[in-house]
């Protein structure tokens, strides 16, 4: 039943008031909704970066996933009209990839693993209210400040064989010197603890500010009913701190994966000693040292997958909380 008065028209149909429990919503309050959804008012601010972002990131990704499928090497052009899967087969089955990826992946683990721990004792130290508390949080801050390039050289002239200072105290003790450089048994946890010792700093900061953010009622409470101050940070205060750890991993993920800057930075030359060849540095070798672009935009695909499984669950972890 309609209310007397309106039209048989379709447009007066989508006008329509019904009495059968409800009303209709029309094709003009539809678009004022759409129009005044925070969607598209917001679209000045995100939309012309979005689109440049996804042409230049995403586009970059796709046409290096069809460099991948070519036969494409040297200063020639690459022809699109025969692709295959050849060099991911040649990839998989080379020793040089498998070495790579098991050392990007230790690089990855045993980084990101010290950190957070180290990082996480740092943090607690300095949230008992210790002396000097500002002047050691800055020491140990400082290295986070420096490049990656810096970081390189200076390690590099630490671990000199003949001058070094970690060779001078080994000798010094009686233990003798290590070729961390040169020795491939030590080359990659060389590499790693230069970046331990610059990334630390990091995780202490993110880590102090979550216990920070914590109210002291909670220490209070747990001192009360007779918990030592071991059990109200391992059963109160560190399950609490699950977001800041999750967040400071992906971050120092994403930093060991892009180690290339530091490797090259340090050893001067794409080819890193044996036992410390990472993913990016075979990439960029296969490229610009021996012109095999569709092979090296193959080992990059390999790399941007290893990234994937990163933050993968991390943005479903986001997603969880509803913070995507």
């Amino acid at each position: 039943m309609r209310i007397p008065g309106l039209s048989g028209s379709r447009s007066d149909d989508d006008d329509a008031v019904r009495t059968d429990g409800g009303v209709r919503t029309n094709r003009v309050s539809r678009l004022r909704s759409i129009s005044e959804s925070d969607f598209v008012r917001s679209m000045p601010y995100w939309f012309v970066p979005f689109v440049i972002m996804g042409f230049f990131v995403y586009g970059g990704i796709g046409w290096n996933l069809l460099v991948s499928l070519t036969d494409y090497t040297g200063f020639g052009s690459a022809d699109y009209g025969d692709l295959d899967f050849e060099m991911y087969v040649q990839a998989l089955s080379s020793p040089d990839v498998i070495a790579a990826s098991r050392n990007t992946f230790v690089l990855l683990v045993v980084f990101t693993a010290v950190c957070l721990v180290l990082g996480l004792a740092l943090a607690i130290v300095l949230d008992r209210q210790i002396r000097f508390k500002e002047q050691i949080q800055t020491i140990y801050l400082l290295p986070m400040a420096l490049s990656f390039v810096v970081t390189a050289q200076f390690w590099l002239w630490m671990y000199n064989y003949n001058s070094g200072v970690i060779n001078i105290i080994l000798d010094a003790v009686g233990i003798g010197r290590i070729q961390f450089i040169g020795d491939p048994r030590f080359v990659l946890g060389a590499v790693i603890f230069a970046l331990i010792w610059q990334f630390s700093g990091y995780t202490m900061i993110v880590y102090l500010s979550g216990l920070q953010s914590i109210p002291q009622d909670q220490f209070e409470a747990a001192a009360t009913d007779g918990a030592s101050t071991v059990k109200i940070y391992w059963r109160v205060i560190i399950p609490q701190l699950k977001s800041a750890s999750v967040s400071a991993a992906v971050v120092l993920m994403i930093f060991a994966l892009k180690a290339f800057t530091f490797l090259y930075s340090m050893f001067g030359t794409y080819r890193p000693p044996n036992g410390s060849d990472i993913l990016a540095t075979l990439m960029v070798r296969q490229a610009f040292k021996f012109q095999e672009w569709s092979y090296a935009a193959a080992v990059a695909t390999l790399l941007l997958l290893m990234a994937l499984v990163v933050i993968g669950p991390y943005l479903y972890y986001q997603y969880q909380r509803g913070s995507l």
